[in-house]
């Protein structure tokens, strides 16, 4: 029996959370209470230990869930908006997981300050590319502009040959090819000529 993508993913996902919970209920509960020696080897290492768990399993089910997004977004829009939204979820799971692990590690109201402070400056350092790509997502599902048309933005005017997540790639009249940022894109007027119009 061959399942679905989507199906798929989602088991995949239930399979890495229950892995993780399963792995640390065994390190740091069941077997240090079977096994005291053990018991004092992870407390000794215990940080080591969880911080390595959680980024080897938090990274399976961080692309777990990244997987579960593009199978969902499958069903309403084409491969490269469903691929754009894999990528955008597994790079804020992958901040987030970081921020938590970090977090984490401080422990308490440290971690939770230390957290929120890394969550910041990867958000601030990051706004350009994100906003980038958030934008090239709006365009990708409100699909404003297709391949083919013969549109004026931003002061150029030419085909549209190409939407991706940062950039839209327009081809003038001479030849020429002009990538428009996104969020260029989004921010502008576009006039859509008709596809017998003189060109201008």
């Amino acid at each position: 029996m061959k399942l679905s993508g989507g199906l798929r993913s989602l088991l995949s996902l239930i399979l890495w959370v229950s892995a993780y919970l399963l792995t640390h209920s065994l390190i740091f509960v069941t077997v240090p209470s079977l096994l005291p020696e053990f018991g004092k080897l992870v407390e000794g290492y215990g940080t080591y230990i969880a911080v390595s768990l959680t980024l080897l399993l938090g990274y399976m089910v961080v692309r777990s869930i990244s997987e579960l997004a593009y199978w969902s977004a499958r069903i309403r829009h084409g491969e490269e908006t469903s691929l754009s939204i894999r990528s955008l979820v597994r790079v804020l799971g992958m901040i987030a997981l970081i921020s938590a692990i970090a977090g984490g590690v401080a422990g308490g109201a440290a971690g939770v300050a230390l957290g929120g402070f890394l969550g910041i400056v990867v958000g601030s350092a990051s706004q350009q590319v994100i906003g980038q790509a958030v934008a090239g997502l709006l365009v990708l599902i409100s699909r404003p502009i297709s391949v083919g048309d013969r549109v004026t933005v931003a002061g150029e005017t030419g085909v549209i040959r190409e939407v991706t997540t940062m950039f839209t790639i327009i081809e003038r009249e001479d030849g020429s090819v002009v990538m428009l940022p996104n969020n260029t894109l989004m921010g502008s007027k576009i006039y859509k000529h008709p596809e017998g119009a003189a060109r201008p």
